[in-house]
């Protein structure tokens, strides 16, 4: 918490300078972790606080990011609640030389499930080590599905148990369109039940490594 005499200094203290360049930093380090809405859309940034991450909303459903020797971290704009609709995105993601993955990214509850729709990904592919239920064909490409279980992790409810659900492209791109209806269908036909809908964003995650992603997402009407 910041002290009320450490407030007035402040104040005063920007009363007598136009730009300070401890302003400009701060403005350069980003927003805190969170999620709120901006621009019409919801964002969400999580990290788990080693190494550093710039993450900035930018117009409408745009935003970047940076981040440098970081353990985990994942941010991005989208929906809450996040249905089933026709997602459109494009920008920069050039990171297949590090650990990260560029996936339309979400939640549902009851049961808790946290799921990936995996577009690009760097020198780890998530799907290592599970069990392939399908493929499936879709927005000019191949989809593998996959699930994997977490346990006593981090969660939008805390620390919990959940299974996580995949389609891993095996066609890495930037940029197109994505049918999650019919992602959801893959999952729920192969026995990987889905809940309540919370939130769905386009999101870039690192995983100890460094990168930038400049990204924006829409609904494709």
């Amino acid at each position: 918490m910041v002290s009320f005499t450490t407030l007035v200094t402040a104040l005063a203290a920007a009363t007598t300078a136009v730009a300070s360049p401890l302003n400009a930093i701060k403005q350069a380090r980003g927003i805190q972790p969170g999620t709120g809405q901006h621009n019409g859309y919801f964002y969400s940034f999580w990290t788990d606080g080693r190494g550093s991450v710039d993450y900035n909303n930018g117009p409408r459903g745009s935003y970047t990011s940076k981040w440098n020797n970081v353990n985990n971290w994942v941010g991005g704009k989208g929906w809450k609640p996040g249905p089933p609709k026709v997602v459109g995105y494009n920008g920069t993601w050039n990171n297949y030389n590090v650990n990260s993955y560029l996936a339309l990214y979400g939640w549902t509850t009851n049961p808790l499930v946290e799921y990936y729709v995996v577009e690009a990904y760097g020198t780890y592919n998530p799907s290592s080590g599970t069990t392939k239920f399908r493929t499936l064909e879709t927005d000019g490409g191949t989809y593998d599905v996959y699930r994997t279980r977490r346990v006593n992790q981090p969660s939008i409810l805390g620390t919990s148990t959940f299974d996580q659900y995949w389609s891993v492209r095996q066609q890495k791109r930037v940029g197109g369109t994505i049918t999650t209806k019919n992602h959801f269908d893959a999952w729920t036909a192969s026995g990987l039940k889905l809940g309540n809908w919370d939130y769905m964003i386009m999101a870039t995650e690192g995983y100890q490594s460094s990168g930038s992603s400049s990204i924006e997402i829409w609904e494709v009407k």
